[in-house]
């Protein structure tokens, strides 16, 4: 069982009742008992992919990803927009979390998907915890998180290789191509 530290400096920003909260515990479970939809977590509940650390860190909400096996290793692909503040944080940092939360926190989470976290502090205005595993960010209200350690990224996708042209028109109509990340999933840590 892990109990996990949250960021003090933005907790105080918090009310009572969230800073009660502060030691939620997770439990680590085995890659092979999780038991999840990935179709409906990323499409209809999204997720966040989170990157830092205490200092400096960045998250945005995602609805595109996989996962699977590739190279032996159980892997989340996850997909930024050049244009991403949170790119510069997974660029620069050797993991990142993909967390996943319940239907309440859905307001946060567009927050966080549709506000730059160059422009504002959109973290408090979520009104969601940061914590800090293994060196890098999650948030305390996640029901489920995968701690990511990068082993392949920064390659952007290439508009010339679409079969289906239709994707680019439809998904790129500023031609800001994403930028792909595949990253080991090294921990799973889901709320008791």
């Amino acid at each position: 069982m892990y109990t996990v530290a949250i960021c003090e400096d933005e907790a105080a920003f918090r009310d009572e009742f969230s800073v009660r909260r502060k030691n939620m515990s997770f439990k680590e479970i085995d890659l092979k008992s999780l038991k999840i939809n990935p179709f409906v977590m990323l499409g209809d509940e999204w997720a966040l992919l989170s990157a830092g650390n205490e200092k400096k860190h960045n998250t945005m909400t995602i609805a595109w990803g996989s996962m699977g096996i590739m190279w032996n290793k159980p892997i989340f692909i996850t997909v930024v927009r050049p244009q991403r503040y949170t790119k510069e944080f997974v660029d620069n940092n050797d993991l990142f979390s993909i967390s996943f939360y319940p239907e309440k926190d859905k307001k946060a989470l567009e927050i966080l998907g549709t506000k730059s976290g160059k422009d504002c502090d959109k973290i408090s205005e979520s009104g969601l915890t940061p914590l800090f595993i293994d060196n890098t960010v999650a948030f305390e209200e996640a029901t489920t998180v995968f701690i990511c350690k990068k082993l392949h990224g920064g390659q952007q996708l290439n508009p010339a290789d679409f079969v289906d042209k239709t994707l680019d028109q439809t998904n790129y109509p500023d031609k800001d191509y994403h930028y792909y990340y595949t990253g080991e999933i090294i921990k799973i840590l889901q709320k008791d």
